[in-house]
């Protein structure tokens, strides 16, 4: 889940009380494959990298899986970052080298924490005709990205008043809180509208909050924004009012203080410096086996690496072996090889 570029457009529309709220659209960005699944990529971009901690955002579906091939991710590293799987529809099949296997549902958050290093791979259930979701990463701060890696699952009890419904999956509103750790202040919520419902919510004023719109149109704290839009509320109100238009409207919630750190985000992976990323992608790469067992070469040019020899060095079948990312327990799909580095250094991302 990378191909990350900065090319699309935003907006930035007067708020009510003088604040502005940024809409960020989406670019579509294919997973790969032969029938690619296709993704709306809204994080990060030219205009904003983050908010809060948040530092990615995919939302697909929802896709008929007869004519998309569903979702068939591969074993892949990351380092670095905490992945945040919410599903609206189908169910999605999950595997790390961690030895975590759990399944994705709706209305039930998996959390995933890279910490210094793992695999894992996601795959759409055989019983799964319709796939609707979102993929959200979480960038760890330096203090404690290189922590051993973790997961945590949590299925909240939906909230409800006249007119909406919410399920809070990390932090806290409408006075639910998750039990799901996360190592800073972090916003997580998905909310439902009724047709013409107006739903006012307590916020903490020194949060990045983000709407990302799944269905239907409506007003962000008095600017409209469409399916698929991600809007941008800054930091400074304790209020944030939320209005559907003439139909029902779902949207996630996220929101965080400013992160405060500069990252480098490449591919699967979040680091502080080029040389990192070089490093993680050449850890992965000879990881990779070759059909006669031999780590692929970690230089964009492939074959082997020197000195590595010809010997077997794991069992018969396997196509990684151990190390900084694990092996994905129990998954026979072959591994994502790492993509070539541009020819440029890698950015700070802020």
């Amino acid at each position: 889940m990378s191909n990350l570029d900065d090319r699309p457009d935003v907006v930035t529309c007067a708020a009510e009380e003088g604040a502005g709220v940024q809409l960020l659209t989406p670019r579509e960005v294919p997973l790969g494959g032969p029938r690619a699944m296709t993704v709306r990529r809204t994080l990060p971009q030219r205009e904003r990298s983050l908010v809060g901690a948040w530092c990615f955002v995919d939302h697909y579906g929802p896709d008929d899986v007869v004519d998309s091939g569903g979702m068939s991710v591969a074993p892949h590293p990351h380092t670095g970052l905490q992945t945040v799987s919410w599903l609206f529809t189908g169910e999605i099949e999950h595997r790390d080298s961690a030895g975590n296997h759990a399944m994705v549902r709706p209305g039930e958050v998996n959390l995933m924490t890279a910490g210094r290093g793992i695999s894992h791979s996601e795959v759409s259930t055989d019983e799964t005709r319709t796939l609707h979701g979102a993929q959200l990463w979480v960038a760890l701060p330096d203090a404690v990205r290189d922590q051993p890696p973790g997961f945590a699952h949590h299925a909240p009890s939906p909230v409800t008043g006249e007119g909406w419904e919410a399920r809070v999956f990390l932090g806290s509103l409408l006075g639910d809180t998750s039990p799901v750790a996360t190592a800073t202040p972090l916003l997580g919520a998905e909310l439902l509208l009724d047709a013409g419902a107006t739903l006012e919510l307590d916020v903490d004023p020194t949060y990045e909050l983000a709407v990302l719109v799944d269905l239907g149109r409506l007003d962000v704290a008095g600017t409209a924004a469409e399916r698929s839009d991600l809007a941008f509320v800054p930091p400074g109100r304790d209020l944030l009012r939320l209005t559907a238009h003439d139909e029902p409207v779902r949207v996630l919630l996220l929101g965080g203080p400013p992160f405060g750190e500069a990252i480098v985000m490449w591919w699967n992976f979040v680091g502080r410096s080029h040389e990192e990323i070089v490093g993680f992608r050449e850890q992965w790469q000879a990881q990779i086996l070759d059909d006669g067992g031999v780590p692929a070469d970690p230089d964009e040019a492939g074959g082997l690496r020197e000195g590595d020899g010809r010997e077997r060095v794991v069992p018969d079948g396997q196509q990684v072996r151990d190390g900084r990312f694990g092996v994905v327990v129990g998954e026979h799909l072959p591994p994502i090889p790492a993509p070539g580095l541009p020819n440029a250094r890698l950015r700070e991302r802020r």
